[in-house]
């Protein structure tokens, strides 16, 4: 076991990032690839499967350099990727998702959002399988997306051999095994995982049949073996061939496995990234409206998973800078002293603290601008800003940046007052991604909850995740909990600031009654709506 090593691949919405693991989960080396994205319209975003193929193997090429590993000495490797959706051909090549056409366009991501018509379709029919994604399939889940691929482009439909989600298609590149993921499955293609089935009657309802016969009809559990490194891609990727491939897995539910799987009960771990993503996990299936799951060994083998999540974190927060007049001047500043620009408006929020101990009183954000995936379970839902003033300048950007901040973070207080009342039990809060690197937002975060936020050791706890489903598939650990007692180390621990509770109570409720407010204005302009279907 000494001279083990594993690798973690972690497939984001805009790069892709390779660690080196040794048998004490130590990170022997990292490396980090940029990927595309295609925007030909609002709401749809596309990529490329060999773009991000080949960014899969320089990064495995640069880790394995860096980390003065031979070869040999790496022993298995795991995928974690983004639940976006992979067209393949008969002859393997790429079946393009885009409305012109374009053939390296192979990929619908997850944040897509033009299945509106197949969504609606979907969740009309009342399917019992829907119980067991929060009432209502998400427009950013799988159906709905080759359901669109079928109606508008039916011969491209047929043209498929194989729809994976991303993770699989990873799997399937570096192994050749034509396998899926119980995690990818259940969690974005409408399984049954608990009882090992498709739902033949929701399939049928909506004219899907036959795409079982166009995805992997073997299905492996988590840290299981998919097969191993195939002699092209060991060539492609610099390794040698023979080295184990585990079972794909999403890149949430990976970093969810390093955070809570050798401590799961009462534990709810937050994903920090594009997107925010609440997984937890509890020994009985316990259903929660407006949250995905219970989905049976999804993330951890023997436990149901709830899983509830923002649809943008990070992206809102980076949108809302961009927006702002004071953002060139940001930047400027920040590449004068070379530091981030998060570094420069923390500094402006806490000069702002002192001479307002509450600056965001008056600014309140309602951070639905990609929709609310968690506990609202609508697509259609708007961001507001509320409190607007002529304030220019600094105070004026760290004051809506703080107040963004702020937003997000009651959107989680949401998604965990609704686990609890539907009778999860959460007692501790475990946080990985690009919120852990943020004091500030930690600080938010742990007040608006009043939840203690433990994080890891491990920066980058998404890759540490996918390579503990190689330690196991390798036969390393004996179980994914093993494995994670072994290769996962504590960070630091934030503890929750009560000290401005009433003040984070009252702009909750205030939050909560944006929603309201907004879906009031929505519905008075129904009736204006043009024909073209815009919401």
């Amino acid at each position: 076991m000494e001279n083990d090593c594993f690798m973690g691949v972690d497939v984001g919405s805009a790069s892709v990032r390779a660690g080196v693991f040794d048998s004490s989960g130590r990170r022997l080396a990292f490396a980090v690839r940029p990927i595309q994205q295609f925007h030909p319209r609002a709401n749809l975003v596309e990529q490329s499967s060999a773009n991000i193929w080949q960014a899969v193997c320089d990064s495995i090429h640069e880790a394995l350099a860096e980390s003065q590993i031979e070869p040999a000495g790496i022993r298995a490797i795991g995928f974690d990727a983004t639940c976006s959706l992979v067209a393949v051909g008969t002859d393997g090549k790429p079946v393009s998702v885009a409305e012109q056409g374009e053939a390296d366009h192979d990929i619908v991501m997850w944040m897509d959002h033009r299945a509106v018509a197949e969504t609606a379709a979907i969740n009309a029919t009342g399917d019992a399988a829907l119980h067991y994604v929060g009432g209502e399939v998400s427009i950013e889940m799988e159906l709905p997306k080759i359901l669109w691929l079928k109606h508008h482009f039916p011969e491209r439909y047929q043209q498929v051999w194989r729809f994976f989600d991303l993770a699989d298609y990873l799997v399937w590149r570096a192994s050749g095994a034509d396998v899926a993921s119980v995690c990818t499955l259940t969690c974005k293609w409408n399984y049954l995982a608990h009882e090992n089935r498709f739902s033949g009657t929701l399939l049928q309802a909506v004219d899907l049949t036959d795409l079982l016969e166009k995805i992997p009809s073997h299905i492996l559990q988590l840290g299981e073996k998919a097969g191993v490194l195939s002699a092209e891609a060991a060539q492609q990727c610099g390794l040698l061939p023979g080295v184990v491939i585990a079972s794909g897995i999403i890149d949430a539910h990976a970093g969810g496995l390093a955070l809570v799987g050798s401590q799961p009960k009462g534990s709810l771990a937050i994903i920090s990234g594009t997107s925010n993503c609440h997984m937890l996990v509890n020994p009985e299936p316990v259903s929660v409206p407006g949250v995905w799951g219970p989905y049976w060994g999804a993330m951890l083998p023997q436990w149901w998973l709830s899983e509830g999540g923002q649809s943008a974190a990070g992206a809102l927060v980076e949108w809302t800078l961009h927006q702002h007049a004071e953002w060139t001047a940001l930047q400027a500043q920040a590449n004068q002293r070379q530091c981030s620009v998060y570094e420069i408006l923390n500094e402006w929020v806490a000069l702002l603290e002192q001479r307002e101990p509450l600056p965001t009183r008056h600014l309140h954000v309602l951070a639905d601008h990609h929709g609310n995936r968690s506990p609202r379970a609508n697509p259609h839902a708007r961001g507001t800003v509320m409190g607007l003033t002529l304030e220019q300048g600094p105070d004026a950007l760290a004051r809506l940046y703080l107040a963004t901040l702020q937003a997000i973070a009651y959107g989680t207080r949401h998604i965990i007052d609704s686990m609890n009342q539907a009778g999860h039990q959460i007692t501790r809060l475990v946080m990985c991604g690009g919120a852990t690197k943020n004091p500030l937002w930690l600080r938010e975060y742990a007040a608006i909850t009043s939840c203690d936020i433990q994080l890891v050791s491990e920066d980058d706890a998404v890759t540490l995740g996918a390579a503990l489903l190689g330690a196991v598939a390798c036969g390393t650990y004996p179980s994914l909990p093993q494995a994670a007692a072994a290769l996962v180390r504590p960070g630091t621990l934030i503890r929750a600031d009560r000290q401005h509770q009433a003040f984070h109570d009252a702009k909750y409720r205030i939050y909560l009654q944006m929603y309201q407010d907004q879906q009031t204005a929505e519905q008075q302009m129904c009736p204006l709506a043009g024909t073209d279907g815009a919401r």
